[in-house]
């Protein structure tokens, strides 16, 4: 019997196949040309980029600044589809050779409290490749994942982000999966820059406006009082670099909604830091400050 969605599934992997076949060099030449077709052509999401950019970067850089900017961050993405065909290409200890870590300490020193590891990261760089480091640090990676509902391309990636060990946890429903994989000692892998409803999270700053972000790391770290430790992965010119930073410190004060709001501040500020770092890397066609605040509550701020 012919099962579409299976040959759908194997006309995708492929095709990424194939992009792994040409030579990196003409990988990112390609990206290059690609991401600028794609930028004059999607109307829709350059306009999204330019806005945010815009509002982030207004004071600082001009609007021809900011459309270059803007086609950096297209290039960027189209380079991500090359670069997880090339990573298909390649084994673990081959593609050891392409990553490097920095702040290595401050996850072991995490993980060696016990407790599990939160671990704080974003659509940043080739975030699809970040089952490498877990590879290269040895420690259970589980990353919380929103399944796609393509299934065909939804089976691709949860192959490409298991491949190396790691165990998916799909994002509906996942508190109780989360809490038995920190019991288990498990690194659970939570991507906090996307925009959410205004029930699911709470407005608190991110580039300089009030951005609806997940209050689900704030409620599980002062819940579980796991160690919560940020990594990002930057694309660099011979390969990529993961940045593990030091443990954030979890705030308490006994309100526990002025908790939630601060310490999702403190996330915010963390990735804040690196998007202003490598701004063209991070996934800004996405809709961050779509969710309006629905009642003027007051900004909370970091002492």
């Amino acid at each position: 019997m012919f099962d579409m969605e299976r040959t759908v599934y194997n006309c995708i992997k492929i095709l990424f196949r194939l992009l792994g076949l040409i030579p990196q060099k003409w990988q990112r030449i390609s990206a290059d040309f690609l991401g600028r077709i794609v930028f004059l052509a999607d109307r829709r999401h350059r306009r999204i980029v330019i806005d945010s950019l815009t509002h982030a970067f207004g004071r600082q850089k001009n609007r021809f600044e900011i459309r270059i900017l803007a086609k950096r961050v297209f290039i960027n993405l189209v380079q991500i589809i090359f670069e997880i065909g090339w990573s298909l290409s390649l084994d673990e200890k081959q593609l050891r050779k392409y990553f490097t870590i920095d702040g290595r300490s401050n996850i072991k020193n995490a993980y060696e409290k016990d407790r599990g590891v939160l671990v704080l990261t974003a659509h940043f760089g080739n975030f699809e490749l970040l089952a490498v480091i877990g590879a290269m640090i040895k420690y259970p990676l589980s990353p919380v994942v929103r399944p796609l509902s393509f299934k065909p391309l939804d089976r691709f990636f949860v192959e490409l982000r298991t491949r190396f060990g790691a165990k998916i946890i799909p994002k509906q429903r996942s508190f109780r999966e989360i809490l038995r994989s920190l019991e288990r000692k498990e690194l659970v892998v939570l991507l906090m820059d996307q925009n959410v409803d205004w029930y699911e999270g709470v407005f608190v700053d991110f580039m300089g406006r009030r951005a609806c972000t997940n209050s689900g790391l704030a409620l599980l770290a002062l819940k579980t009082q796991a160690p919560v430790v940020p990594v990002f992965l930057i694309r660099e010119k011979t390969g990529f670099r993961a940045e593990f930073g030091p443990e954030i410190p979890l705030i308490k004060t006994g309100d526990k909604r002025k908790d939630v709001e601060l310490n999702t501040l403190q996330y915010n500020r963390i990735i804040e830091d690196v998007v202003r770092r490598y701004s063209e890397q991070w996934f800004w066609v996405h809709q961050r400050w779509k969710t309006k605040p629905y009642h003027p509550w007051p900004k909370v701020a970091v002492k």
